[in-house]
Order: structure tokens, then sequence, then C-alpha cells
């Protein structure tokens, strides 16, 4: 199922105070971009992170699916889309231990 436009600009929306914060749709769902690194997913309304060492002591119990059939699992963020400032800390510890991305 595609992703709702509405739950697209909610999730930026959430991430707005970090500025650099993009996102491209692919395949029904969204690929979210921030320094121009990949941090997660958005697939059939919902928020899929990259795993990270950071991002698991940061989350705590964190929940594992995959965004779509056939790909590795990412960290769900469920009950914590409402926090703003939550979510932006995630972002950042997140993006913090992913490379650089390669220059085209």
């Amino acid at each position: 199922m595609p992703n709702e436009k509405v739950f697209l600009d909610y999730v930026v929306e959430q991430l707005d105070s970090l500025g650099d914060i993009e996102y491209k749709k692919m395949f029904g769902g969204a690929t979210l971009y921030f320094e121009k690194k990949v941090i997660g997913l958005i697939c059939d309304n919902q928020l899929f992170v990259k795993p990270t060492p950071a991002g698991k002591a940061f989350i705590g119990n964190v929940v594992e699916a995959p965004p779509y059939q056939g790909a590795k699992d990412y960290y769900l963020i469920d009950e914590k889309l409402d926090d703003s400032d939550w979510l932006c800390e995630l972002v950042i510890k997140t993006a913090n231990e992913l490379p650089k991305p390669r220059k085209k």
C-alpha cells in the first residue's frame, strides 16, 4: 500500500527543526534523508529508521521489522512518532554513525 502524503508530511514536519530533511518517493514508499544520508524509510505509513548501535541504545527496547518484503530489518518507530524532540535526537544519533554519502 502506498504512503499517504499526509503521513509523509507529518514525519517531515516532526523533523523540521533539523533543517536538512528530505524524502524521495520510490516504489510506493519513500526514502528519508538527513544531511544527504539515508536514515530511514517510510513504507505503508510507517517510519523505519536504519539500525545503528547508537540508535538501538537510544531507543532501548527496539522493535525491528522489514519495511517491505525481502528487506533487512530496520527500527520501527511507532509510539514515539509524535515526540518531535525524541525523534530528532534519534535521527542525529543515527546519522552520526552512518558514512558520508559518496560524491557522484
